[in-house]
């Protein structure tokens, strides 16, 4: 491992170890936040510390036994010392490439919630009931951590496919998991619609934005255009009479959030202003990353809406995600939210791709 990591690494465990003092301080324990500002930093160097010595004693460990193969050792002994000494090689290597991965720069977004959008595509009402399976999809991988759903607007078809849907996902590193799944997201089947048998191909487009907070984006209320109207569900009948539903226009950007799924009309101005941070926030950050091209160098974390990133082929019961080349033959799993291995796979092809740009 390069000195410059090394030395890094050190400062890291000297950095831990005077959190460790500090936070068992009794006048630090006396400040409450001042102490949970130091466990939390402590916290999050901890693995990396760990790794780090188990690091560091196996490098001892190789060099000692190395060491002992420079003596006229008994052939069986040395059988064993040569076997030990590859094991060892194997583990120190091991941990160098976990300890890089973990001294990549951090997304700052990874640990927020994010704020979701689906959209029909082409294939008209096909389209829209892929949207309904993508949201189903997401939803319950979404259960499957733990995490909590909330439609903050929907848009449905008579049929009961989705035009539109946003939606929250609340947990811990929710962006960190999604956050490859923005772009076109292509289905090949035989729709319900179809007499013939005929297979076709539709598409639905997926968003995903880190929510955020009122400090990050400033937004001037004589920037904003409110309307008030009454909500409508499939074909565009009333759901009620009061005008509940809430239209804000960001008028600097030209930005359009609509809200209708509450019966509160200050409910669904609260929800619509969520999304107009995060869209805000999102069109900031894309800008900045147009102007950055070593950030977009990547294909899988680009983040291209209009990139067409994976096919769901029914009659083949096959997923493939074009980006990184992986397929699974098992559509039906996936669909009901067992993501995991998709989200693993992007997740580790996005580190590889980073470390060979700092390497």
């Amino acid at each position: 491992m390069k000195k410059l990591v090394l030395n890094k690494l050190a400062g890291l465990e000297n950095k831990y170890e005077e959190l460790s003092e500090l936070i068992a301080d009794p006048e630090v324990m006396s400040d409450q936040s001042r102490w949970q500002q130091y466990v939390k930093s402590h916290s999050e160097l901890s693995e990396v510390v760990g790794l780090y010595r188990d690091y560091k004693n196996a490098a001892s460990e190789l060099e000692d036994v190395q060491q002992m193969l420079q003596d006229k050792l008994d052939p069986e002994i040395r059988e064993l010392a040569e076997l030990e000494a590859g094991e060892l090689a194997e583990k120190k290597e091991l941990l160098e490439q976990r300890l890089k991965i973990l001294l990549l720069p951090k997304d700052p977004n990874d640990e927020k919630n994010v704020i979701m959008e689906i959209r029909a595509g082409t294939g008209g009402e096909e389209a829209a009931l892929f949207g309904t399976n993508l949201f189903r999809m997401y939803t319950r991988f979404a259960e499957s951590r733990g995490w909590r759903t909330e439609i903050m607007d929907s848009h449905l078809t008579d049929l009961g496919g989705i035009k539109e849907v946003v939606f929250l996902v609340e947990g811990r590193g929710a962006y960190s998991q999604l956050k490859f799944e923005s772009g076109v997201h292509r289905v090949q089947r035989v729709p319900t619609t179809e007499s013939g048998g005929r297979i076709h191909t539709s598409a639905a487009t997926v968003a995903v934005l880190p929510e955020a907070e009122e400090v990050e984006v400033d937004i001037s209320p004589n920037d904003l255009r409110v309307d008030v109207f009454c909500s409508t569900g499939p074909g565009g009948q009333s759901v009620n009479t009061t005008q509940s539903a809430v239209r804000i226009t960001h008028q600097p950007t030209g930005i359009v959030v609509s809200c209708q799924d509450e019966k509160s009309q200050h409910k669904n101005k609260e929800k619509a202003m969520r999304v107009l941070r995060a869209r805000l926030l999102d069109q900031v950050q894309q800008e900045q990353q147009e102007q950055m091209a070593s950030t977009r160098k990547s294909q899988v974390g680009s983040g291209d809406r209009s990139e067409r990133i994976r096919t769901y082929n029914f009659p083949q019961n096959r997923v493939t995600d074009h980006r990184i080349g992986l397929t699974l033959h098992r559509l039906q799993e996936v669909l009901m939210g067992n993501l995991q291995e998709v989200v693993d796979a992007l997740s580790t092809t996005d580190q590889a791709e980073r470390l060979q740009q700092v390497e």
